[in-house]
C-alpha cells in the first residue's frame, strides 16, 4: 500500500529539542497554507523539548523574503525554519520564486553553516497544498521541525 501521510515518523528517533535554539519564520502569503504548516512546525518541535524561550517564530511578507530572514535569524540560532507556499499561475513567476528561494536557502545555509530547512510548498493547485498542510498528505512544517532537530544533532557531532 502506498503511504499516503508523508509526515509520519518515529518519535524515538528524533532528538532532544531542549539544548537547540531554533526559528521558524513562515510567509504572510497563502496564510490557510502557512499557519497550519507553522503551527505543524511549532507544535512538533515543543513536543520534542524545544523550549519555548528557545523558539523564535516569525513572519515574512512572502515566500521570497524567506532567504532574507534565515540569514538573518541564522547567527542567532541552531537552525531556521523556513515556510512558505508559492501555487502555479498562469505566469513564469512560480518558476522565478521557487528557483530564487530553493538557491537563496541553500545559500545561506552553506554561508552560515547552519541548518537551514525547506519547508516551502510549491504546488500546482491550493488543493495540493492543503493536502501537504495538514490535510491527507501530511504536514509539511512537522517534517520541517524533525529535519531540523535531526540537523541540529547532526551538527553537534561534527563539532
Amino acid at each position: 500500500m502506498k503511504k499516503t501521510n508523508l509526515s509520519d515518523y518515529n518519535p524515538a528517533a528524533v532528538p532532544d529539542g531542549a539544548p537547540y535554539t531554533i526559528a521558524v519564520v513562515a510567509a504572510e502569503w497563502n496564510p490557510e497554507v502557512t499557519d497550519a504548516l507553522l503551527k505543524g512546525a511549532v507544535d512538533t518541535l515543543l513536543q520534542h523539548g524545544v523550549k519555548e524561550e528557545n523558539l523564535i517564530v516569525r513572519r515574512v511578507p512572502g515566500t521570497y523574503e524567506l532567504t532574507c530572514a534565515a540569514n538573518l535569524l541564522a547567527d542567532i540560532t541552531d537552525a531556521v525554519i523556513c515556510i512558505g507556499c508559492v501555487i502555479q499561475g498562469e505566469t513564469r513567476h512560480f518558476e522565478f520564486i521557487c528557483q530564487a528561494v530553493s538557491q537563496g536557502l541553500s545559500n545561506v545555509s552553506i554561508n552560515t553553516g547552519k541548518p537551514i530547512i525547506f519547508s516551502v510548498l510549491t504546488t500546482d493547485t491550493m488543493e495540493q497544498a492543503l493536502d501537504r498542510a495538514g490535510g491527507k498528505h501530511g504536514n509539511k512544517g512537522v517534517e520541517g521541525a524533525i529535519t531540523a532537530l535531526k540537523m541540529c544533532k547532526f551538527a553537534d557531532e561534527c563539532a
